[in-house]
């Protein structure tokens, strides 16, 4: 068997909400609860796991490879939700993609401060 990435548990201050926004963003639909889980489950089969948490959260990042066309469509919905989206993983380049590896990609925050990036080239691909 190949070794692959089947889950991870992201902490959020309102699990319901936070995996509603990412789902939502992405075009995707939100799994009924497991446990004390909420799952969103992406494509390629790895599972994000939603947990509350009361503590502060330690932002992570989380990258979505994404094709041309669900670029274009998530972008759209960055932009209809009014969220702040950057060029670059520091929040240096407000409102703009880059084009790395002769893609296309853009970083945003989830609502509890999570770096979310969407791309359409991994990096190391090209250009």
């Amino acid at each position: 068997m190949t070794v692959q990435l089947n889950h991870t548990i992201v902490h959020a201050h309102d699990k319901r909400a936070s995996a509603r926004f990412l789902a939502g963003i992405l075009g995707l639909e939100v799994s009924p609860p497991y446990g004390p889980f909420v799952p969103v489950q992406i494509p390629n089969g790895v599972t994000l796991d939603y947990l509350d948490t009361d503590g502060a959260i330690a932002p992570q990042h989380y990258a979505f490879l994404v094709s041309e066309a669900e670029f274009d469509e998530i972008l759209a919905r960055i932009r209809a939700a009014g969220l702040t989206h950057w060029a670059d993983p520091f929040h240096t380049r407000p409102g703009e993609i880059n084009h790395n590896d002769g893609g296309r990609g853009t970083y945003f925050d989830d609502p509890d401060g999570h770096r979310l990036e969407i791309l359409t080239r991994p990096y190391g691909s090209g250009a």
